[in-house]
């Protein structure tokens, strides 16, 4: 047995990576999603010209956009849905760095449609989005994910940017296998899309909100309870007020992907103890581990944790007079 493999936590990761709790704004994002592929399914069956769309995903930092949009890609991909050219239709995932230029951009989607380019290789863009087409026929890709966009688009100069963006025009237009795009990203990414009006009239917006304790603290007290019983722990009824509930909503900075971080983490705190309950302590635990503060001045003990933990800045205190 290792020494550095804690069993609880392996076990509860295993359970927990992959199955998400599932939110109102899931099935927002999947109608949208659907609707576009059918539309895009049912003119690839007509053989007539036509443009692919573009699915912009925003939402803050911590939101859950990764998360969400993972699992639809992977449950879209198994469906493995029938195209006219007798493949099954898929997403493809791909990662852009902040340096990238529009060279990158097209490499780095040939690699994730498994179709590697030398780094030496001299080609221009037109023959980037032509390969880039080619292999998504080939393959049934029909369209690709670039989560974090922002990060290829921010601080560009003028023509930077808008050779980045010509890329992203270049895969939903043109005779030959037009593609859908989902761009992801912080709301500033919605800032860039209007600056290639062919790119921006392909869009639409679908932005995931942060939470709205009014409306959704039923929804966070399911949450709690649903990751304490998969881990077979029952709630203390110190969790299951209303003063907790929006401890632990302020803690996350009103998003739900925070809201899942912070659960997950006192879940685990929770079994490394082998407690058979999940308390209010091992929230305590889980913030103080990981902002490397005092367990009395959390969003779960301290009095003023309203005005000392802002929501524009995730997991650090304000300075308190």
């Amino acid at each position: 047995m290792s020494d550095f493999v804690i069993d609880e936590i392996v076990d509860a990761s295993a359970s927990f990576n992959g199955r998400l709790f599932p939110l109102a704004r899931a099935a927002k994002l999947k109608r949208e999603f659907a609707t576009m592929f059918s539309g895009h399914l049912g003119r690839l069956k007509s053989g007539f010209y036509f443009e692919g769309e573009v699915l912009v995903v925003t939402g803050a930092s911590g939101a859950g956009k990764t998360t969400e949009i993972e699992k639809l890609l992977r449950e879209f991909n198994l469906s493995q849905a029938a195209l006219p050219n007798g493949t099954s239709a898929r997403f493809e995932t791909c990662v852009l760095d902040r340096k990238g230029t529009w060279k990158d951009l097209g490499k780095n989607t040939l690699h994730a449609m498994r179709f590697p380019m030398s780094d030496k290789a001299r080609v221009t863009q037109a023959q980037i989005g032509r390969r880039i087409k080619q292999q998504g026929e080939d393959q049934g890709v029909v369209g690709v994910w670039y989560d974090e966009a922002q990060h290829i688009l921010a601080h560009k100069k003028e023509q930077a940017l808008e050779e980045v963006l010509d890329c992203f025009k270049t895969m939903v237009k043109g005779p030959a296998w037009p593609m859908m795009l989902i761009l992801s990203g912080v709301p500033e990414l919605g800032d860039y899309i209007p600056q290639l009006e062919q790119l921006f009239r392909k869009v639409t917006h679908v932005r995931l909100d942060d939470i709205n304790f009014e409306e959704d603290a039923e929804t966070v007290n399911s949450i709690v309870g649903s990751y304490a019983l998969e881990a077979k722990l029952s709630v203390a009824d110190e969790l299951q007020t209303g003063d907790f509930l929006h401890r632990l909503v302020t803690a996350a900075a009103f998003r739900w992907g925070l809201v899942f971080e912070l659960v997950i983490k006192a879940v685990g705190k929770a079994l490394v103890e082998h407690s058979t309950e999940l308390k209010l302590d091992h929230f305590v635990q889980a913030w103080s581990s990981k902002t490397d503060t005092n367990p009395v001045a959390t969003p779960f003990t301290h009095s003023g944790y309203v005005t000392m933990f802002r929501r524009d800045a995730p997991f650090m205190a304000s300075i308190l007079p």
